[in-house]
């Protein structure tokens, strides 16, 4: 009979109690929180994201506001589905990923991906030392739980960020002032690259690197009517870096060896296919900023136009239909209005990430000859462009069963390596003489960084858009054998058209011996600038970039994932 009031008792303690438990329910709720700001702050510390403290302290603050005590389970749940996605797009918003403004424009082109493809690429971002690393760190969270008050730390750790940020976000990029057609004078390089001044600095360079470029040019000269002459082929390699051949194991290939010519700092400055296209096709003058490729540029700026002019018939072959991103209208754009060499009958060797078919490179070449071989022409320059090693591609064939295009890269690049030695020999056996300029479009990204997973390439880096360019004389009357003539400057496509132009003015092919020395004497040198939608340039070794326009940010080099 005494349970009774002892009962009657315990039910106000139970209702004072209500408001202790639903402080208790916050509490709760912001430790579940803490976790993610937590693994942000262990992605930041490793490099693998950046960090923008202030909008992650307001969304902390946020979430640490107390639930009041009268709010239904409904309204709770209201705050929790809001509270998802925010941290979901602020967890995008810190990340290296492309704006999503950038990733919606692109839905179109990753529409044709296949599902193949889509499922490697899922599998690229999953790194099992950083899963392992988060894990980790999550155990040792709840067991710090019971001993620290965690939300402290963070909010500690938000307000040191924010403290260390907050000169570098509030000063404010200055567009350097020059008159009108004049070059901004600055010094090479700044003296004091500090968090908080760099922006204005390295602003200045970018404004003076574009505006001196913007009037250099090389101009080719028509060859003299007694000079002998030759054909200049331009192999346009989708997907090659020195980065790329180092990962493959494949930079000692005797292909390189072969080469008269090797630029070893050669900056393609773009990072996909359509932009390179245009430098290349506009190499006879100084580099353009990536939004100046799209706006029509002066009659010299083209390349085949102005070999036309010097006396040469234009030819045109690609390895694909030139379909994807509306590539084939973009060359066209740029001069190049010979017909492609038909691809009708031609072997199919890989299928694209879009299942489109992509034909031996070999076979293409092969067909091309045999037309070369009927025409009358004097001097033939041939734009060929190949995406044998393009992200996505998949070998047909038992050769390439069960292996995905980051597994079957070194098996593609060997197959172009050596159907590259071929049309080498096959030129050597011809009539004609031949001056090959293998010039990669830019990278793979084969290996990837802290910043970008692998085969990704929003951010134009020195792994991705440093490539090997290769130059080499065939003089089928003539066993003369050169030594490799190493161009060790920073070089880009203005240093190509200058080599070009010098061969006009003087045949490599006689009657004195080849110098490879004389011809790569004082070539133009470019500053490392590589841009896409981001900016990538190097200063003093340094390597810097900016994404959104205004805050250039250090870039890891040497960081892998």
């Amino acid at each position: 009979m005494k349970a009774a009031p002892e009962l009657q008792h315990a039910a106000p303690d139970a209702r004072a109690a209500g408001p202790a438990l639903a402080r208790d329910g916050v509490v709760s709720l912001l430790g579940r929180w803490n976790y993610y700001f937590v693994l942000k702050l262990l992605l930041y510390w490793r490099g693998l994201i950046d960090f923008d403290a202030l909008p992650n302290l307001a969304f902390f603050t946020l979430l640490a506001l107390p639930v009041p005590a009268g709010w239904s389970r409904s309204r709770r749940a209201v705050r929790l589905v809001l509270a998802l996605p925010a941290a979901v797009v602020l967890l995008y918003h810190d990340s290296f990923l492309p704006p999503i403004a950038r990733l919606f424009s692109q839905a179109g082109v990753m529409a044709d991906f296949t599902f193949g493809y889509l499922v490697e690429l899922l599998g690229r971002f999953i790194s099992l030392p950083v899963v392992a690393l988060l894990a980790g760190a999550m155990l040792l969270l709840a067991l710090a739980r019971r001993f620290i008050r965690v939300g402290v730390v963070v909010l500690t750790a938000l307000l040191a960020l924010v403290a260390a940020h907050w000169p570098q976000q509030a000063a404010a990029p200055v567009q350097l002032a020059t008159a009108p057609g004049a070059a901004a004078r600055l010094p090479a390089s700044p003296t004091h690259l500090t968090e908080g001044g760099s922006n204005r600095e390295l602003d200045g360079i970018l404004q003076a690197f574009y505006a001196t470029e913007a009037r250099r040019m090389v101009r080719l000269p028509k060859p003299d009517a007694a000079a002998l002459p030759f054909d200049l082929l331009f192999i346009h390699v989708c997907s090659l870096s020195w980065d790329d051949m180092e990962a493959a194991g494949l930079q000692l290939h005797p292909l390189w060896r072969s080469f008269d010519i090797v630029f070893r700092h050669f900056n393609a400055a773009a990072s996909y296919s359509g932009p390179a296209a245009v430098r290349l096709n506009r190499a006879t003058c100084g580099q353009s900023s990536n939004d100046g490729l799209y706006a029509p540029a002066p009659e010299q700026c083209y390349l085949m136009p102005s070999l036309k002019r010097a006396g040469f018939d234009i030819n045109f072959a690609m390895n694909h239909d030139g379909h994807f991103d509306d590539f084939l209208q973009l060359v066209r754009q740029q001069g190049v209005q010979a017909a492609p060499v038909p691809l009708a009958g031609m072997p199919v060797a890989m299928r694209g990430f879009d299942d489109s078919a992509i034909h031996d490179d070999g076979a293409v070449l092969a067909r091309w000859q045999a037309l070369r071989a009927v025409s009358d022409a004097p001097r033939t320059a041939l734009y060929y462009n190949t995406i044998t090693l393009h992200d996505g591609n998949r070998l047909t064939g038992a050769a390439g069963a069960g292996l995905n295009s980051a597994q079957s890269y070194k098996l593609r690049l060997t197959k172009l390596f050596n159907e590259m030695e071929a049309l080498m020999a096959s030129l050597a056996a011809g009539s004609r003489r031949t001056v090959v300029v293998l010039i990669p479009e830019h990278g793979a990204a084969l290996r990837g960084d802290r910043m970008q997973i692998a085969g990704l390439r929003e951010i134009p880096t020195p792994a991705i858009t440093t490539v090997p360019v290769g130059i080499r004389l065939i003089d089928p009357g003539s066993m003369a054998e050169h030594d490799t003539e190493y161009v060790d400057a920073d070089t880009s496509f203005l240093a190509v058209s200058q080599l070009v132009a010098r061969m006009l003015e003087k045949s490599p092919f006689g009657p004195a011996p080849f110098d490879a020395k004389a011809y790569v004497a004082d070539l133009p040198t470019t500053r490392f600038v590589s841009e896409n939608q981001s900016v990538v340039m190097q200063v003093d070794k340094r390597t810097f970039w900016r994404e959104d326009r205004t805050h250039w940010r250090p870039f890891a080099t040497d960081a892998s994932r």
